[in-house]
């Protein structure tokens, strides 16, 4: 989930390289197809409607995309990896010394960037669902992505002293799971009214499974 792109690239002497603007062109199909299958869902959205969002021809679509199955597993591979990435760099620079202010700092930013991009949200977390084998296989590849993240973070804490270690990676991929579907609850039926209140809910969520993981050890 990248800062979209409006503005018609310089032309002639001026214009940008060649991969400069096909990256433009890509990010601005990735904006419309996301306002596409938010708006009306991935069943009915085209490779033409998607275009004409974007202002563009369906044959520039098409040079960048096979269908739009395609497109969307493309958009949904670039913007997963920067929400991981954006949580990442946010676990990395925490300063604190306190494992659960590391939690709740990550959880954050992971609800903020979904609450900047509600139509790229929902295309993640509701109408790739709905986009066949090869997305849902690209789905379960980025929760497990996630799942390893979080395994990651809480072994860091753990060898440091700062954390109990979580009893399995099947707690890893739990918290995940849990995660994805009530953000996926949120957008699809507005409950809570904002995906940010799912703040403290994640939070107790993430602690009461560190808090039995301490209980389990002792």
């Amino acid at each position: 989930m990248r800062e979209r792109e409006h503005e018609s690239a310089p032309r002639g002497r001026h214009a940008p390289p060649l991969e400069v603007r096909q990256d433009r062109q890509r990010r601005r199909l990735y904006a419309a197809a996301g306002a596409v299958f938010a708006r009306i869902g991935y069943a009915d959205a085209t490779a033409e409607a998607i275009a004409r969002e974007a202002g563009m021809s369906k044959a520039t679509f098409y040079e960048h995309f096979d269908n739009k199955e395609d497109c969307i597993v493309a958009l949904h591979d670039d913007a997963t990896s920067a929400v991981l990435e954006a949580m990442r760099r946010t676990g990395h620079d925490y300063a604190g010394a306190d494992a659960a202010g590391r939690v709740r700092a990550v959880i954050h930013t992971f609800l903020e960037v979904l609450a900047a991009f509600p139509d790229e949200a929902q295309t993640l977390l509701v109408e790739i669902i709905g986009a066949g084998p090869r997305a849902m296989e690209r789905r379960d590849l980025v929760l497990t992505a996630f799942a390893r993240y979080i395994d990651e973070v809480n072994r860091e804490d753990a060898e440091r002293g700062a954390a109990p270690r979580l009893g399995s990676f099947h707690d890893a991929f739990a918290i995940v799971g849990a995660v994805i579907e009530l953000a996926s609850r949120q957008i699809r039926h507005g409950e809570p009214e904002d995906v940010r209140d799912l703040e403290p809910v994640v939070e107790r969520l993430v602690l009461g499974l560190l808090h039995a993981s301490t209980a389990a050890a002792a």
